[in-house]
């Protein structure tokens, strides 16, 4: 059985579950409305909107922090949600968003490495649902391998809106060659 909420370490971050008390640092991250963009909930940088994110992150107890080991500040989270039993289990990672100084380098690699390696000693297959139009999400997704799949959904933002979201999926096979493999 997966375990939804690890310690998990590499060179440059830790990942661990994320607590209450994170609350100031993770909005100190979250409140830059550039991380949000590109995504669906492109408002989620206002306090109201990621308290009700931050609570469902909490309730759902799949989400990570992530924090930067040379300082020691929490720098974004991510999450294991939708954990499927069927075909040798599935796991969606998503809900992801790092602080801007930690784009385009190696933050989003080694997290993603150090949750996928978790995750597919347990499962056969990590899924992403990822907004069609965050050409910035889908081509990040790209650079760690995974791959698009025919697989869609409809997803109810806040405010009613449906947004279309599209499938990228890592196997253990693909992870075991792709450019995540250590």
């Amino acid at each position: 059985m997966l375990d939804r909420q690890p310690v998990l370490e590499g060179e440059q971050i830790a990942l661990r579950p994320l607590r209450e008390d994170d609350w100031d640092a993770l909005f100190a991250v979250a409140s830059d409305p550039l991380i949000w963009e590109q995504h669906p909930a492109h408002d989620r940088w206002q306090e109201p909107v990621f308290r009700a994110f931050f609570a469902d992150a909490l309730a759902n107890k799949g989400a990570l922090v992530v924090i930067d080991r040379a300082t020691g500040a929490v720098i974004g989270s991510s999450r294991f949600q939708g954990l499927e039993e069927a075909d040798g289990g599935s796991v969606e990672i998503g809900w992801t968003f790092l602080a801007r100084a930690h784009w385009g380098g190696r933050t989003n690699h080694e997290m993603k490495r150090l949750m996928l390696a978790h995750a597919l000693a347990s499962v056969a297959e990590v899924r992403f649902l990822v907004g069609e139009t965050n050409t910035r999400s889908r081509t990040a997704l790209e650079r760690i391998g995974a791959h698009l799949t025919d697989r869609r959904e409809e997803r109810i933002m806040a405010g009613g809106k449906v947004v279309p979201h599209l499938t990228y999926a890592i196997t253990r096979e693909s992870f075991a060659i792709g450019p995540l493999a250590v």
